[in-house]
């Protein structure tokens, strides 16, 4: 059986989890539970209500190589981190080879020339959402569709300054889907620390240090996090990227500091509990006696020589 889509993000080798699954880039991850636990019902054997056994048994090679790997790219916190990060990177090429994109789907010509092009995006992906799993035919078919959405979604997004993909949030990481399993049990409740609304300035100032940390520009990336602090000055994510950022300058004084700023507003911020788990590691080394000048030696007591 071939499941190949070939439109839309599918073209720059990517495989786009959120038109597999029929969600708008933004939808938060209990949208996206929801939307799984749904495709889940109609595509499993125990309750496809497709007519054939053809039909039946692609919907269960579907789900199981298809669908449920796409859920589980949201399932834990890191590969949803690390897919944000992929899919900034795709809007970027989006913009830089926008001059060779081609679009077929006429949902996706009209939302290039929308104006209210954002609640358009939205109620296109919708629609083709609520036929995507109603037959074979309509599914693969829907999913380029969708791509096609995304990648002009992401052409305009980033036209005005970044990509608008939910970060990553504090949950709990959900239990990963195997092969032929029914939808798993609903995720735990999001820590409730942090209820202010993440102002879209600060979360692109923490687009672009992330940026920069990825090309190891770890000044630039600070200078970016000192913007979004300033902006918001409970903003975990920004403390945890600041304090990863002065561990790798070798700061950790300045990495503890912020460190804890991190986990005061989100005890359970992911960055921040690894930069504390470096910090731990390094005091340890210390302890047992490493006599190398470090840049922990100031914060734990060691000998400079």
């Amino acid at each position: 059986m071939s499941f190949e889509m070939t439109k839309g993000l599918f073209k720059y080798d990517f495989t786009d989890q959120h038109a597999i699954l029929g969600i708008p880039l933004d939808a938060e991850f209990n949208d996206i539970r929801k939307r799984y636990m749904k495709i889940a019902r109609r595509l499993h054997s125990d309750t496809c209500s497709f007519e054939s056994q053809a039909d039946k048994d692609w919907a269960n090679q579907f789900l199981s190589k298809v669908v449920n790997p796409a859920y589980n790219k949201f399932s834990k916190e890191s590969d949803r981190k690390e897919y944000s990060l992929l899919l900034a990177a795709i809007g970027k090429r989006v913009v830089k080879e926008q001059a060779k994109m081609q679009i077929e789907s006429e949902a996706a010509k009209q939302l290039a020339t929308a104006q209210n092009w954002e609640e358009a995006y939205k109620t296109a992906v919708s629609k083709l959402a609520l036929k995507q799993y109603e037959s074979v035919k309509e599914t693969q078919e829907a999913i380029n569709q969708i791509s096609e959405l995304n990648m002009v979604y992401l052409l305009r997004k980033e036209r005005l300054g970044g990509v608008g993909v939910a970060p990553a949030s504090p949950i709990k990481d959900a239990t990963p889907i195997k092969d032929e399993t029914p939808p798993p049990p609903p995720p735990p409740t999001p820590n409730p620390t942090r209820t202010t609304t993440p102002d879209s300035q600060t979360e692109a100032y923490c687009r672009r240090a992330q940026g920069f940390m990825d090309s190891k520009s770890y000044a630039k990336a600070i200078l970016e996090l000192k913007e979004a602090v300033k902006r918001d000055p409970k903003h975990s994510k920004a403390h945890a990227m600041l304090a990863m950022c002065y561990v790798e300058q070798n700061q950790a004084t300045m990495a503890k500091i912020e460190m804890n700023k991190a986990l005061a507003s989100n005890p359970e911020e992911p960055t921040a509990l690894e930069v504390k788990k470096k910090l731990e590691q390094a005091s340890a080394k210390t302890k047992k006696g490493d006599d190398k000048p470090g840049f922990f030696a100031s914060l734990f007591g060691g000998k400079k020589k």
